[in-house]
């Protein structure tokens, strides 16, 4: 079993304390990023009992201003696999969002895709970010879509979009200058619960509302990341089809939920 080093952007997050176990366990070696010193000694306790070797990195999302910030980060800890699970909670109001949700995950993401030793980036995003309708999607999932988008969460929409296509984007550039091997994983679950994991999701073309426990969702982003053939726009829901199988259909039907969006000017982000 290769060892690799990931590192946790948003380290403290339910999502992240349940998939940092899970790195660990494939003698893999992590480096958490927190914010806040007082968490240090919770996220170590994680891999007490751990093949991989666990770090805590103290560094504010807040504090990343440009892609040379980010890549300072980088270069401190050089990892292989870059994991995106942070974010501002709707803490601190809409300037507080655009600026970890939107502006300091673009600049992980350009100085990462610059950086040929990092050879994947999973972004945990959410199901409804994306702007046009799904083809799979009913007329209820589209509304319901439009509601959550436009009325409930617009700022943290515009900022994850924003992102996730630029992510998009970048992949692209980086796939066309010759790199085939490199993977973009955006991982979009539903509204997340803390109920434990039941090990049965359903994985690609869902619906665009549903639950799904944040530990099934490190459950998926773990198999994700431990297979070289995983790439795209993936939506998550809770369902009955085990992990693995849900990631082996996923693959197998080349699916990437990015249909139906408009990827000239996606790509054009680059430009």
């Amino acid at each position: 079993m290769s060892t690799h080093r990931v590192l946790l952007l948003g380290g403290h997050g339910k999502v992240s304390l349940q998939l940092t176990p899970l790195l660990l366990s494939k003698r893999w070696n992590v480096t958490s990023v927190i914010r806040d010193p007082s968490q240090r000694d919770e996220i170590l306790k994680l891999g007490a009992t751990q093949e991989g070797k666990l770090d805590v990195l103290l560094s504010s999302l807040e504090d990343v201003k440009s892609d040379s910030d980010a890549k300072a980060v980088l270069d401190k800890v050089q990892p292989d696999y870059v994991v995106w699970s942070a974010g501002a909670g709707g803490k601190g109001g809409s300037q507080r969002t655009y600026a970890i949700d939107q502006d300091a995950a673009k600049h992980y993401i350009s100085a990462s895709l610059a950086t040929p030793s990092i050879t994947k980036f999973l972004m945990v995003s959410y199901v409804g970010s994306r702007r046009n309708r799904a083809s799979w999607w009913t007329d209820e999932d589209w509304e319901r879509s439009l509601h959550v988008n436009n009325n409930v969460l617009p700022h943290y929409f515009k900022a994850k979009v924003e992102a996730d296509e630029y992510l998009t984007a970048l992949a692209k550039q980086r796939h066309d200058r010759g790199d085939e091997k490199f993977q973009s994983i955006i991982l979009r679950p539903g509204s997340l619960t803390d109920s434990p994991a039941s090990g049965k999701v359903s994985l690609g073309k869902t619906k665009s509302h549903g639950n799904i426990s944040r530990a099934d969702v490190a459950a998926v982003a773990a198999a994700l990341l431990e297979r070289d053939d995983t790439r795209g726009w993936l939506d998550l829901l809770g369902g009955e089809t085990p992990v693995s199988a849900a990631v082996d259909n996923v693959v197998k039907s080349n699916i990437d939920c990015v249909e139906g969006e408009d990827l000239e000017r996606i790509y054009a982000k680059t430009g």
